[in-house]
């Protein structure tokens, strides 16, 4: 089966990326949706200039289309792009947000083609969990929670920052995979990457109660 997976360099669109490439099927082109709007409904916007880095990294080609981030209307770009692609589905990487997922089925329904959710509604810690277990390197690369400080920005996901994460879950309510916007990440490394990532450059920008990790510049390092 020919796949598009949708793509923002973050953990859970890579793991769901990993998990389809797991079962066998074909990724043929991986899809960004780069939003003008930081509070885009849908879609990831932190760091997303590094998509074009991660897909060489990757050695899968990459589609991108821009969008002004008006509710709803963006998913109107998501499903011009996909027209172009001759696919038989799409993977995401959503967990529990039944409005990004429903919105992705109904694109595919009208397109004639499958909806692939390998992560949803997995236990969130877990996937944390699995996420490095199956050795990718993770950042965190932007904190909009309660909970949060500027510490946090350019961390690496393990088993010490998950407890952490369980911990603030515990205090806050949050969801421990930041389903719900609570924090960002990047995925620079793991075992379907065929170069990594090195930041050269970056830079913490903290606001009052939330920040993110702004990447400047990177470079490509060959795995051996």
């Amino acid at each position: 089966m020919k796949l598009a997976s949708l793509f923002s360099g973050g953990k859970d669109s890579v793991f769901a990326l990993y998990l389809a490439k797991q079962k066998g099927w074909d990724i043929t082109h991986l899809v960004t949706i780069q939003s003008q709007n930081p509070a885009s409904f849908m879609f990831h916007t932190v760091n997303i200039h590094l998509v074009e880095q991660l897909s060489q990294a990757l050695d899968i080609p990459l589609c991108i289309a821009r969008t002004q981030g008006e509710k709803e209307k963006e998913l109107s770009d998501l499903e011009e792009i996909l027209k172009t692609l001759d696919v038989d589905g799409v993977v995401s990487g959503a967990i529990a947000s039944d409005y990004q997922r429903k919105r992705i089925e109904q694109i595919c329904t009208d397109l004639n083609i499958e909806s692939i959710t390998p992560l949803w509604h997995k236990d969130q810690t877990n996937i944390l969990y699995d996420q490095i277990n199956a050795g990718f390197t993770i950042l965190i690369v932007g904190v909009f929670a309660e909970g949060f400080d500027e510490t946090w920005l350019g961390k690496t996901l393990n088993k010490h920052t998950i407890e952490e994460i369980t911990q603030i879950q515990e205090c806050y309510g949050i969801n421990p995979a930041g389903e719900g916007g609570e924090y960002e990440t990047l995925v620079i490394d793991g075992p379907i990457f065929k170069q990594s990532l090195t930041i050269e450059q970056a830079k913490p920008l903290w606001n009052r109660d939330s920040g993110i990790y702004q990447i400047q510049q990177v470079s490509l390092q060959e795995k051996h």
